[in-house]
């Protein structure tokens, strides 16, 4: 059964806007703010960044915009796995703090209600979240139940994600309605773990099921009279307008290349390298220079390559762009002093810097 294609069935409440289209620049990403929750779970769990260095395309920013590929984040899942076994699902969501993962977090505890904060959950989970990932949100009287439904990666991927997915709606939900927010009943897709009394402990109910087509929680009359906030209608306007316009201009996730071209130029930046400029360079992405040169060969260049193409493009930037001498150019670059340069320059154009500057500016 293909879960990630089922649509929806969202509680509809007062006021509540069309679901989002879903920009193309979202397909096959998460939010950066999601990798790098589970880069501090890593960390946490004893993986040593020299293992996660080694996951291609894994640059995570911090930036609300910033989209890392889909399946980076699943690698990264995997090595989290094999580190921190059993249970390190839930720990991703212990050290997912209210605003960790930006507005999406306020979408729970901003609403009237916890059916309307689910749906507005629902609705802008691609704020986080691959888009092919599905929120169900279903009320039944005073039984409400919310299921999430992800595209099938590996079994012990798929096991931990499951668990940090319901354990990080309910500690939302729990912060939004308080003790009213305790499941009466919870449905995992994966099989029955050997034994499954963490389980019980997180969710606070013994009433768990396993091999169900989705994952879910049910609550009994969550929203009754003096549990947990109020809700702020206003405020969860403002988060779905923010919302939808983060989704509008997400960027496309950058690539391990493109990451390493932005360091290198760090480097270059500091001037003349003491060492060799791979050597710092690896050094900064917490990697061997022997593991950095097979990445390198495996995107099809070079290191030798890039610094030229780095310096090249810099160097022709600031001399149109800038007033700069060329002295002072040749420093941003890592150059010895400005004969150096010029040598690099009329081999790249057949002009001395100078000259480039006053033909391409008359």
């Amino acid at each position: 059964m293909d879960h990630a294609n089922r649509m929806p069935h969202l509680t509809p409440h007062s006021g509540s806007e069309p679901i989002p289209q879903q920009p193309s620049a979202l397909a096959d990403t998460v939010s950066a703010r999601l990798t790098t929750l589970v880069l501090d779970v890593a960390a946490h769990v004893g993986v040593s960044p020299h293992e996660t260095a080694f996951i291609s395309d894994l640059a995570a920013g911090q930036d609300n915009l910033d989209r890392v590929p889909t399946s980076a984040q699943h690698r990264l899942w995997e090595i989290v796995h094999a580190s921190g076994g059993p249970g390190v699902g839930l720990q991703a969501a212990r050290m997912a703090e209210v605003g960790r993962l930006h507005v999406w977090d306020y979408m729970l505890t901003s609403a009237t209600t916890l059916a309307e904060g689910f749906v507005d959950a629902a609705q802008y989970l691609s704020t986080v979240a691959d888009p092919a990932l599905v929120l169900t949100v279903i009320s039944d009287g005073p039984r409400l139940t919310v299921g999430y439904y992800g595209a099938r990666y590996s079994e012990a991927v798929d096991w931990q994600i499951s668990e940090f997915a319901l354990a990080l709606l309910l500690r939302r939900a729990r912060e939004a309605r308080g003790a009213a927010a305790t499941p009466v009943r919870v449905g995992f897709a994966h099989r029955a773990p050997a034994r499954h009394a963490y389980l019980v402990d997180e969710f606070g109910t013994g009433n768990i099921h396993f091999d169900q087509d989705a994952d879910t929680l049910t609550f009994l009359d969550p929203d009754r009279a003096g549990s947990g906030t109020a809700g702020d209608p206003e405020l969860s306007r403002i988060m779905r307008v923010y919302a939808r316009s983060i989704m509008a201009s997400a960027r496309p996730a950058r690539s391990w290349l493109e990451n390493f071209r932005d360091v290198l130029l760090m480097v270059l930046s500091t001037g003349p390298a003491t060492g060799t400029i791979l050597d710092d360079v690896a050094q900064r992405l917490s990697v061997s220079p022997r593991t950095l040169q097979r990445r390198l060969a495996e995107h099809g260049t070079s290191g030798r390559a890039e610094i030229e193409s780095v310096r090249h493009e810099r160097a022709v930037r600031l001399l149109l762009d800038t007033e700069l001498p060329v002295g002072s150019i040749a420093g941003q670059l890592g150059y010895s002093d400005h004969r150096a340069m010029g040598r690099a320059f009329r081999r790249w154009t057949g002009q001395t810097p100078d000259a480039y500057r006053r033909c391409a500016r008359n």
